[in-house]
C-alpha cells in the first residue's frame, strides 16, 4: 500500500538537499528555492510538473514502477534510497546487480561535469543508459533503443547501420572482441541470463556471429585508441577510459582527444554541431 505522506515527504526531502550543480544544471542569480525547483525535478525525471508536485503534496496518482525508475535516476538516489522509494509507493524494489539499470549517484554526477567531453554510461551488455550531448553527437542518442537492439555487440552482428561509426581497419577485431565478450558473459552469467539470451538470438540470427562464437575466444580486452568515422567531420582518433562501478556492473566510458591534435578540433566542431549553432 502507498505512503502517500512518506512518499511526498521524502521526495521533497531529497529534492531540497539537491543543488543545480549537482546534477548538472546552471545555479543562476536569482535563485531563491532551497535546492532545486520543481519544474527543474521534472524535467529530470521526464514527467510534467503538475505530476510531480502532486506527488510532493501527497495528492497523485500511484507512481508506477516505470514512473519511479525515473524519479530515482532524476534526483540520484542511492540503491538503498530508490528501494526506499519503491516500498513508500507501494512497489517491490528491482533487483540490484548486472541486470539493474540504475545507475549509482557517483556515476551519474560525473557525467553530468563532463559537459564538454564525448562520455556515456553503458550496461556490461553495451547498452547505453546515459550519454553527454557530445556523446550522443558523437555517437548517436543510443538510450532510446529497446529490446536486443539497446546492446551494440547485439547491433553489431544485425544491423550493417552499426559498423558505419567504426573505421573499416578496426571491424574485423571488434567482430571479435564482442563474440569473445558475450560468450565470457554467458558462462559467467549462466544459463537464463540475458546475455545468453542475446548470445541464442545471434547464433540464430547471424551466421558471422556464428563463427567467431565458435572459435571459443576469450580474454579480448577492448583497446584504448578508438577510430570513428562520423559522418560530417569525418576521422577521429580517441582515447577511451573507462570507469567501472562494480557493484551495477556499469562502466562510464569517457572519449578525448589529443590536445592540439586534428580530432581535438573536430571535437570542438562537432560540439557547435550538436548544438545546433
Amino acid at each position: 500500500m502507498i505512503d502517500r505522506t512518506g512518499l511526498a515527504e521524502f521526495l521533497r526531502n531529497r529534492r531540497e538537499a539537491l543543488q543545480p550543480e549537482d546534477v548538472g544544471l546552471p545555479r543562476g542569480a536569482r535563485r531563491r528555492t532551497a535546492g532545486l525547483r520543481r519544474e527543474e525535478v521534472a524535467v529530470l525525471c521526464h514527467m510534467s510538473t503538475d505530476y510531480y508536485a502532486r506527488l510532493e503534496r501527497g495528492t497523485g496518482p500511484h507512481p508506477s514502477p516505470q514512473m519511479l525508475a525515473s524519479i530515482a535516476q532524476g534526483v540520484h538516489l542511492s540503491l538503498d534510497e530508490r528501494d526506499h522509494l519503491y516500498r513508500l509507493a507501494g512497489h517491490h524494489p528491482p533487483t540490484r546487480g548486472p541486470s539493474s539499470e540504475h545507475v549509482s549517484p557517483g556515476l551519474l554526477r560525473v557525467l553530468d561535469r563532463l559537459t564538454d567531453t564525448p562520455a556515456e554510461i553503458v550496461t556490461e551488455l553495451g547498452e547505453t543508459l546515459r550519454q553527454t550531448p557530445l556523446g550522443a553527437a558523437l555517437m548517436g542518442d543510443a538510450t532510446t533503443r529497446s529490446g536486443p537492439d539497446r546492446s551494440l555487440g547485439y547491433r553489431w552482428f544485425t544491423d550493417p547501420a552499426a559498423r558505419e561509426l567504426y573505421a573499416p581497419e578496426e571491424h574485423a577485431f571488434l567482430t571479435r572482441l564482442y563474440a569473445s565478450g558475450l560468450r565470457e558473459l554467458a558462462t559467467l552469467r549462466g544459463p537464463g541470463s540475458r546475455a545468453t539470451q542475446l548470445a541464442t538470438l545471434l547464433l540464430d540470427r547471424s551466421p558471422e556471429f556464428r563463427e567467431a562464437w565458435d572459435a571459443h575466444e576469450v580474454g579480448l580486452r577492448p583497446r584504448d585508441v578508438k577510430h570513428f568515422v562520423h559522418p560530417q567531420i569525418g576521422a577521429l582518433e580517441l582515447t577511451c577510459q573507462r570507469l567501472l562501478d562494480p557493484d551495477q556492473s556499469h562502466s562510464l566510458m569517457v572519449y578525448t582527444a589529443v590536445p592540439g591534435s586534428e580530432s581535438a578540433e573536430k571535437l570542438r566542431l562537432l560540439a557547435v554541431i550538436g548544438a545546433g549553432v
